[in-house]
């Protein structure tokens, strides 16, 4: 859809158009709502200056994103979002040439823009192209965006950065005054003030360039860009995200500056759609929902999350103890940490998207004699990989990591999947790695979590736990596993975490009297057990939401070479190395033949 061609009042329909299309298709299939129908005009401007044929147009986070899509030859696409083998929610390069790179992490977008401009540059494409990028003012709350300003207000490259503050969180209007600074800044007039101030700055005999330099920095003083001005960049702003021509204008004026420059656009989430406008939280992801009501569209969980479940477990600590203490970043409903940041504001917090910061700064509560709580999703602790070594790991520091969304998500894909936790903190020397099987075992792990000295971690599932009907948990016990069921053949079902209610769900397919253990620790392993349960059982099977690289299974076959076991075969159920993709978690695991029945079918047809 080529949007150059049409004029304003068409653009404006268009707008109009696009939020429907989006409210129609995550109203049947979920995902982000608010964050997309806010950054309507902003994506329709940026289509309208720039070229999308040549400038890299780069999305951070990219779940804001669904206009582009719908705008770039996807609209009659746009149904299968999120869908098996269907559209993306984030950018993604090889469903269209016109996503720049892939995205579903925060605060990569000025990191990619600036790398872009470099290649620019060196390829002597300036003035050709121009690295365009759409930032949310939640993603400056990563250290890893200040990394890219700081070096890209150093070098001026030429880049336009589109900052799309949706709550008022940089700065606030206030009446009249405001209004004719942002407006007057915005202008075409005023970048060539500033231009024409800087050209007489460099002639004025040092007294008055002394005194004309005053003058400048104090009038900042009074601007909201003073922060991106101080570190090198161009501002200009704020101005009203929901006015096409004044974006235009702006994106224009931002263009042909030829040197890095921050627009400030202030939008309202959930635009265009009543209900969602301004419930900034509840909107942002969003499963089915009915479009007149606002409603969620019913299902049929009778069971807690495991989300939940900790939360439950962990508000009870916390409120027996005071030294517990807890993070979570910039995912307080996500984790469950919302009910003890509003129940214990002094002792628990949101740190907003800096995982690092929020790993670090735990571990030093942990050196004062605190009890902390690291609440992260799965995908995201991988940001903060060397904290958990260099700052809690060799000091082997009492933090506990709560590991939420381990495993497959579902829809959002290859970006949020949460496979490699075990794979990469296994590495990690002093580390303790364990996990709960059902409702019961959760309230253990957070218990076991507060009374271990060391580092540890437990993972744990998006959603409910599979079904471990009649195998209730008991307390955790120090590298300890449990045997749940002993037969009378030579197969041993081996589950981890939600992998042991897997493992059970196979049990019930195969007229076979099978053994199952469930391992509990994955570090250290249980020896003692393992060693007897390979005298008895030769063909081990391994059930655990995680990647066979690096995962359960490989770690055991490690422990059979290691203690010289022969005899054993071991098959492992786990994730191949691959990217896994995006869809509901039944389609995506049917895909990867996972499901009960076509585990059974491997195990039946496998030689005896």
């Amino acid at each position: 859809m080529n949007v150059k061609e049409l004029g304003f009042e068409e653009l404006e329909n268009l707008c109009s158009k696009i939020r429907s299309k989006i409210v129609e298709v995550v109203s049947c299939n979920g995902g982000h709502l608010s964050s997309n129908m806010g950054a309507v005009e902003l994506i329709v401007a940026m289509h309208y200056v720039f070229d999308v044929e040549n400038d890299p147009f780069i999305f951070d986070v990219s779940h804001q994103s669904y206009a582009h899509k719908l705008l770039t030859n996807r609209w009659d696409r746009f149904d299968t979002l999120r869908r098996k083998d269907g559209i993306s929610g984030y950018t993604k390069p090889s469903e269209s040439p016109y996503d720049y790179f892939v995205a579903g992490h925060s605060s990569t977008s000025l990191s990619l823009a600036l790398g872009a401009a470099k290649a620019i540059r060196l390829k002597k494409e300036e003035g050709k192209r121009i690295p365009v990028a759409l930032i949310g003012d939640g993603a400056m709350s990563a250290g890893i965006a200040y990394e890219a300003l700081n070096e890209l207000g150093d070098r001026k490259y030429p880049v336009v950065i589109i900052l799309n503050d949706n709550e008022m969180s940089i700065s606030k209007p206030i009446g009249a005054i405001s209004k004719y600074l942002s407006q007057m800044m915005a202008g075409r007039f005023y970048q060539k003030f500033k231009r024409k101030v800087e050209q007489v700055l460099d002639y004025l005999p040092e007294s008055a360039t002394y005194m004309a330099k005053r003058f400048e920095d104090g009038f900042k003083l009074i601007t909201p860009g003073m922060l991106f001005e101080e570190l090198g960049l161009e501002y200009i702003g704020p101005v009203d995200g929901h006015n096409l021509h004044a974006l235009v204008q702006t994106f224009l004026t931002a263009k042909t500056l030829g040197k890095p420059a921050i627009v400030h656009a202030q939008t309202v989430k959930g635009k265009g759609y009543i209900k969602a406008e301004g419930q900034f939280e509840k909107w942002h992801g969003v499963a089915p929902f009915n479009i007149e009501s606002g409603e969620p569209v019913k299902s049929d969980k009778t069971k807690k999350s495991a989300t939940a479940l900790f939360s439950d477990a962990l508000l009870e600590l916390a409120t027996k103890h005071e030294e517990v203490v807890g993070v979570t970043a910039a995912m307080p409903s996500g984790t469950g940490l919302n009910r003890l940041i509003a129940e214990f504001p002094e002792r628990f917090w949101d740190v907003a998207i800096a995982e690092q910061h929020a790993v670090t700064s735990m571990c030093a509560m942990a050196k004062e004699g605190f009890k902390p709580f690291v609440a992260i999703y799965s995908t995201f602790l991988q940001r903060a990989y060397d904290q958990i070594i260099h700052d809690a790991a060799i000091m082997n520091l009492g933090v506990v990591f709560a590991i939420d969304r381990a495993g497959i998500v579902g829809e959002d894909g290859e970006t949020h999947q949460g496979t490699f936790d075990i794979s990469y903190l296994n590495a990690i020397p002093n580390m303790t790695i364990f996990a709960p099987r059902d409702e019961v075992g959760m309230r253990h792990a957070v218990e076991f979590g507060y009374c271990y000295k060391g580092v540890c971690a437990f993972r744990y599932p998006r959603n409910s736990f599979l079904p471990c009907d009649g195998f209730e948990s008991s307390s955790f016990e120090y590298a300890k596993g449990e045997i749940l069921k002993e037969g009378e053949g030579e197969k041993l079902f081996i589950g981890f975490g939600n992998g042991v209610g897997r493992a059970l769900a196979c049990v019930k397919l195969i007229d076979e009297d099978i053994s199952v253990v469930d391992l509990r620790f994955v570090k250290p392993l249980d020896e003692e057990l393992l060693k007897k349960m390979s005298e008895k059982y030769k063909k081990w099977y391994i059930f655990s939401d995680s990647a066979k690289c690096g995962g359960v299974g490989e770690i055991l076959s490690g422990f059979l070479a290691q203690q010289q076991i022969n005899g054993v075969t071991l098959t492992s159920f786990e994730y191949p190395d691959i990217f896994i993709q995006h869809g509901s978690m039944t389609d995506v695991e049917e895909a990867l033949e996972l499901l009960p029945h076509q585990i059974v079918k491997k195990i039946i047809k496998s030689k005896p």
